[in-house]
C-alpha cells in the first residue's frame, strides 16, 4: 500500500451518524491503533461504562519501517503497525446515553490521547431531557 497524500477535507464520515456527541478532527494525520485504544479507555473510564461510544475510524493502513542503522536500498522494511489516515472534518468518536457535561469531559479526556487538535460537537437537534 502506498503512503498517499492527505489533501483537503473529509469527504465521508464528517457528520454525526450514531450518537449525540462527538469529537471532530481539525487537522490531518495518521492515528495509530494504540492511540485510538488509549482514547477509548479514557472515555469509557470517565463515563463509568454508562452510555455507548462508537469509534468511527479504523487503522487499516499498514506502515513499514526499516531497522536502525541499515544502509539504503535492499527493499522495503517489515510492517511495523497500522494507522488510520484522518483528514480535517472527520468524526473520530461518538457518544450517547450520558448527560452533556459527562460526555464533554469524557471526550475531552479521550481527545488528549490523540495526536491531533479536535473539536467537541453536539447533534443539532439535541435536547438535554432526551436521555
Amino acid at each position: 500500500m502506498q503512503k498517499g497524500r492527505m489533501k483537503g477535507l473529509a469527504q465521508r464520515g464528517n457528520q454525526l451518524a450514531f450518537g449525540s456527541f462527538g469529537i471532530k478532527a481539525l487537522d490531518s494525520t495518521w492515528i495509530t491503533g494504540r492511540q485510538i485504544e488509549a482514547a477509548r479507555q479514557a472515555i469509557v473510564r470517565h463515563m463509568k461504562r454508562e452510555g455507548q461510544i462508537w469509534i468511527r475510524i479504523f487503522p487499516d493502513k499498514p506502515i513499514t519501517k526499516k531497522p536502525a542503522e541499515v544502509r539504503m536500498g535492499k527493499g522495503k522494511g517489515s510492517p511495523e503497525g497500522f494507522v488510520a489516515p484522518v483528514t480535517p472534518g472527520r468524526i473520530l468518536i461518538e457518544a450517547e446515553g450520558v448527560p452533556l457535561a459527562v460526555a464533554q469531559e469524557a471526550l475531552r479526556l479521550g481527545a488528549q490521547k490523540l495526536p491531533i487538535p479536535t473539536k467537541f460537537i453536539v447533534r443539532r437537534d439535541y435536547t438535554e431531557n432526551s436521555i
